[in-house]
């Protein structure tokens, strides 16, 4: 079957539109690339099928769930927030969630929230889907349950809850929503169609999201050679099916789409994802979201290794809430950070390239190459291996 590739690229970057077009034709399902460099975009591509039920096609303007990349945007937020004196990551929560210091919770800091280090990976209660999009419920569930191990002693993913922790900081101190914090300091700025809590009267845009085998049998894998824990994250004491997403179930489901899930529940297109990218490092239609001495402190190393309840390696790294650069996650330089998500999406920024990147697909599958095939074609590029090697020299020297 041809699948075409739509859009633009600038011809320095074919190399990138070339791979491009291998993935879609490699792989079911739809897909979509974008890249922007010194606040400008060089490639902006798309194709393939964004329903395979209906036939529908990937279009310009498909958006899809990007699962866990959501954590990047919500660590944005909260950067914003450090930058403006109003948040602190070495403060305890419970100054800004008073709620929050039950259970032997009053020594959690911000910055283990944000560095999976707080101990509420996985509810202990069983949950179901009127609970996961009650916002409230879930607020008051993780307040007053115990943590796992004692927070800061040690990190384990927060598949989903990392949403909700960070999220109801930042509107305690905002008396917003995550929606409208979402929308307000970032999205509408940049005209960026992204959304955590997708209004209605964008659901025809959505891809409906397929299984891939690969996704479905290392899902399976992973939760039966790990902790019950982990598989009580992922699924939320039951809420969620194991892969996140089925034929109208989990992500596929309306109610979630519609829901504030800022742990994985983020919607958007490739191209709004990587000027927001962009504009965490360099001005980008006349916006920049964080400043350089932020993100210096936004990137340093939180939590690496080992992870409390047992995951396969390569293992993840992460600052506060971003994903930095480790052997599960390589960007174009070791100063990348942004976020990844489950079955294929990432999302992340360059400092010293001034270059947003976000590669996302509605076709879910395990461990591929997709996106990681883009990052390497980038590295190739002249202009960007030039500005990596200069880079490289200067820390060397």
């Amino acid at each position: 079957m041809t699948v075409r590739t739509s859009g633009f690229v600038l011809p320095e970057y074919q190399p990138v539109a070339d791979a491009f077009d291998a993935v879609l034709k490699n792989y079911a399902g739809g897909a979509a690339a974008s890249v922007y460099v010194d606040g400008r975009p060089v490639l902006d591509l798309w194709g393939g099928t964004a329903d395979t039920v209906t036939g529908r096609a990937w279009s310009e303007d498909t958006l899809t769930v990007i699962f866990s990349c959501t954590k990047g945007l919500m660590s944005l937020l909260a950067a914003r927030l450090v930058a403006e004196g109003r948040l602190d990551y070495d403060a305890p929560v419970a100054r800004y969630w008073a709620d929050y210091a039950a259970a032997g919770k009053q020594g959690t800091l911000v910055r283990h929230l944000l560095a999976h280090q707080a101990g509420l990976s996985a509810p202990v209660a069983a949950l179901g889907i009127d609970d996961i999009v009650d916002w409230e419920r879930m607020i008051d569930l993780l307040a007053g349950q115990a943590p796992l191990w004692p927070p800061g002693a040690g990190h384990s993913y927060h598949f989903i809850t990392h949403g909700w922790l960070v999220g109801e900081v930042l509107r305690r101190i905002t008396g917003k929503s995550v929606a409208a914090l979402l929308d307000e300091m970032i999205a509408r700025p940049l005209g960026a169609s992204t959304w955590i809590g997708l209004p209605a009267g964008e659901s025809a845009r959505v891809a409906n999201i397929g299984v891939g085998t690969s996704f479905a049998e290392g899902t399976e894998r992973f939760l039966r050679e790990g902790s019950e824990w982990i598989a009580r994250g992922l699924t939320l004491g039951g809420a969620l099916p194991r892969t996140l997403a089925s034929p109208g179930g989990g992500f596929n489901d309306p109610r979630l789409q519609a829901a504030p899930i800022p742990g994985a529940g983020g919607i958007s297109d490739a191209r709004s994802l990587a000027r927001i990218w962009s504009a965490a490092v360099t001005e980008t239609d006349g916006v920049r979201l964080i400043d350089s001495g932020t993100i210096g402190r936004a990137t340093a190393p939180q939590s690496a290794g080992a992870p409390v309840f047992y995951e396969p390696e390569p293992w993840p790294a992460w600052g506060m809430g971003f994903q930095i650069d480790s052997p599960a996650r390589r960007y174009l330089t070791p100063s990348g950070f942004g976020h990844d998500g489950a079955g294929g999406q990432v999302t992340f920024a360059e400092p010293y390239l001034r270059l947003g990147f976000a590669f996302i697909t509605n076709q879910m599958e395990e461990a591929d190459s997709r996106a990681q095939t883009l990052v390497d074609a980038l590295r190739a590029v002249p202009e960007l291996r030039r500005r990596i090697g200069t880079r490289s020299a200067m820390i060397s020297a």
